[in-house]
């Protein structure tokens, strides 16, 4: 596959761990220049020290705070503008006994950090007449698992959410185009629970299948060809049997 021309600039936001990191890595290789953010600072330059001198920027950002909207226009404006918007940040916990915390927590970063975040790189495209933004959602977001009920529910939001931004793209005529991506389980430490989980992939892989998603422009990606199987049955299930299944 041909690969994006050197002159291109990203933000990656999640970039300090698993498969934001990943990403990260192999636009980079690409010859992507990148700005990443997260909020510890010490991967981002862990990260930053392997690249080309000038080819990465580091931003710490918390997407859970009100400045954090204001720290990615900065580092957009620091690498002198961008292509592409990568949302890789995000939180996730089964919560079988629905503990407040765990729930608000989840809300928090997952709902109103990924709000708050694609709305600057939206408006930011809508002003410069072109743009591509795509973001980590989750299979979970197909239906509501009683498992992880704020996960679950998080996750449907930002798919309809990113559904929503791409037809009002189209009805204002801005050439913006959105991928969302829709992974199964991957093995990072986002799964730190000690629950097993089955048909785990590496953030690797996932990294790879994200990457060649974008660069084909796909509006809807499900990580892998089990997790398409897997949810397209889930789909046909009667609420009647959902409530009642035992996950």
């Amino acid at each position: 596959m041909k690969r994006a021309s050197i002159n291109k600039a990203a933000v990656i936001v999640g970039a300090s761990s698993g498969i934001g990191r990943e990403v990260a890595k192999l636009l980079i290789a690409d010859g992507w220049r990148l700005g990443i953010a997260a909020r510890r600072e010490e991967p981002l330059l862990e990260l930053k020290a392997q690249a080309a001198s000038g080819s990465v920027e580091v931003m710490c950002l918390d997407v859970t705070k009100p400045d954090a909207g204001e720290r990615l226009q900065s580092l957009i404006e620091r690498l002198g503008g961008i292509d592409l918007y990568f949302h890789a940040s995000g939180i996730g916990k089964q919560n079988r006994v629905l503990e407040e915390d765990i729930e608000l927590q989840t809300l928090e970063t997952n709902a109103l950090g990924f709000t708050r975040m694609l709305g600057v790189a939206y408006r930011y495209f809508a002003e410069k007449g072109r743009g591509h933004i795509a973001a980590i959602t989750s299979i979970a977001g197909t239906k509501g698992l009683g498992p992880a009920p704020a996960y679950s529910a998080t996750k449907a939001l930002q798919a309809t959410y990113m559904q929503a931004l791409e037809q009002q793209a189209h009805q204002r005529n801005l050439n913006i185009c959105f991928t969302d991506i829709r992974p199964g389980f991957v093995d990072t430490a986002l799964l730190n629970d000690s629950f097993r989980y089955p048909m785990l992939m590496s953030p690797e892989k996932v990294a790879k299948d994200i990457v060649r998603s974008i660069y084909l422009r796909r509006h809807i990606r499900v990580i892998d060809c089990r997790y398409r199987i897997l949810t397209f049955f889930w789909r046909l299930v009667p609420n009647w049997i959902w409530r009642r299944m035992r996950l």
